[in-house]
C-alpha cells in the first residue's frame, strides 16, 4: 500500500496512490490525514488496504497523482528523530573536521532530534539565505512508527514500522562544527528537510525489505548528472529495530514519530572509502563524503556545497526500474535573510 499526502492546510490531504503512481483517491473518508490514520491504525488500515485494492482495479473513480502536488506524507510530525546507521558516513565526515571515530560508534547508535514541526515538500525549493553556510543534501532512508513503548527490544519495535519513505536531510555544513564545539546537538545546522511524495508499507516492498533494512540503489542526480547510486541494504550498522530501540529506551515513542537512516553510505569493495560516479564507483549520497575523499586524495576539496539554482533528485526504483517512493526534486532558491 502506497499514502501521500496532497497540499491542503498544515497537515495535508490522504490520499492512497497506485502502485505505479500514475493514480489516487481520497481517503478523507477513512482519515483526514496520514497522522489521523496513524493514531487509529488498528482501525484504518484494513480499509485503506480495501481502498489501495480498489485504485489498483480501477473500481472507484480515481484522479491522476502528481507528485508536484504532493507535501511530505507527513507535513509536518510530532517527532523527527535521524540516526546515523552508515557509520562509513559519521566516519567520513568527522575525519573532514579531524575528529577521531570514537569505537563506540559501532556499537552505540547515535540520534539527533530534529525540527519536525515544518517539513519542505518533496519538489518544494530549498531556502538559503547564505550560501556560506555550506548547504548540503543527505539521500536517507526513513520509517514512520505507530505506537512504541519505551524498552520495547529491538524486534518488537521493527514490528511497530508502519511505512518507509525516501529522506533528503538538509544540512548546513558550515554551522555545525561550531554547534558540536557547544556540546548541545544541532539546531542552526538543521534546517528543514524533506521526505519523499510517497510512504510505502514494509510488505509493499517485498524481498528490499528485510531485517529492519531496505535494500536497492539510492539514485541521487545533481543538476543532472549522476552524484551517487549507494545501495540502502549495504553497510547499513544499525537496522531501523534497533534505531526505534535506542530512540524508545527510556521513553515512549508516539504514532507518527519519524526516524531517519542517516545518509545512506558504502564503502569501495577495498574496504576504503569508495569512488565518484565519474571513476567508476557509486558515488556519494551527500557532498560532504565526496569533499572528504577529495581532501584525502588531492589535498582539498573540489566539489562545491550547493548554491542558488542547483537542483538536487533523491529517488529508488525496484527491479522493473518503476519509481517506488517517487522523487524528491528540489532546486535550491536564494532567499533573503530577515534579521
Amino acid at each position: 500500500m502506497k499514502l501521500a499526502s496532497l497540499k491542503s492546510g498544515r497537515d495535508g490531504a490522504l490520499v492512497v496512490v497506485s502502485r505505479d503512481l500514475a493514480w489516487c483517491v481520497s481517503a478523507d473518508h477513512i482519515a483526514p490525514t496520514l497522522q489521523a490514520a496513524l493514531d487509529d491504525w488498528e482501525r484504518c488500515e484494513p480499509y485503506l488496504r480495501g481502498l489501495a485494492e480498489s485504485v489498483e482495479l480501477g473500481a472507484v473513480p480515481r484522479q491522476r497523482f502528481h507528485e508536484h502536488e504532493a507535501a511530505s506524507p507527513l507535513p509536518r510530525a510530532y517527532q523527527w528523530a535521524d540516526g546515523s546507521a552508515y557509520v562509513n558516513h559519521v566516519e567520513l565526515v568527522r575525519r573532514a573536521r579531524g575528529a577521531a571515530l570514537p569505537e563506540s560508534f559501532w556499537t552505540d547508535p547515535l540520534i539527533y532530534q530534529g525540527g519536525s514541526d515544518g517539513f519542505l515538500g518533496p519538489r518544494d525549493p530549498i531556502p538559503l539565505a547564505d550560501e556560506s553556510w555550506g548547504c548540503d543534501f543527505e539521500a536517507e532512508v526513513a520509517v514512520i512508527t505507530g505506537d512504541v513503548r519505551r524498552g520495547l527490544d529491538p524486534a518488537e519495535c521493527l514490528s511497530r514500522v508502519r511505512l518507509v519513505m525516501l529522506a533528503n536531510d538538509v544540512s548546513l555544513r558550515n554551522l555545525i562544527p561550531g554547534e558540536i564545539a557547544k556540546s548541545f546537538g544541532f539546531f542552526q545546522s538543521k534546517p528543514a528537510g524533506s521526505f519523499s511524495p510517497v510512504a510505502v508499507t514494509p510488505d509493499e516492498l517485498g524481498e528490499a525489505w528485510s531485517g529492519g533494512r531496505l535494500s536497492g540503489q539510492v539514485t541521487v542526480d545533481l543538476n543532472d548528472k549522476a552524484f551517487g547510486c549507494p545501495d540502502a541494504g549495504v553497510d547499513m550498522t544499525f537496522d531501523f529495530g534497533t534505531l526505534i530501540a535506542h530512540a524508545a529506551k527510556t521513553r515512549s515513542l508516539a504514532a507518527g514519530t519519524i526516524i531517519g537512516s542517516g545518509t545512506v553510505s558504502n564503502r569501495g569493495p577495498d574496504g576504503g572509502s569508495g569512488k565518484t560516479i565519474a571513476a567508476g564507483g557509486a558515488g556519494y549520497a551527500c557532498i560532504a563524503e565526496q569533499r572528504t575523499v577529495e581532501t584525502l586524495t588531492a589535498g582539498a576539496p573540489v566539489t562545491p556545497f550547493l548554491r542558488s539554482g542547483d537542483v538536487v533528485r533523491i529517488e529508488m526504483r525496484d527491479r522493473h526500474h518503476h519509481s517506488i517512493f517517487g522523487a524528491i526534486e528540489q532546486p535550491v532558491s536564494e532567499v533573503a535573510a530577515i534579521l
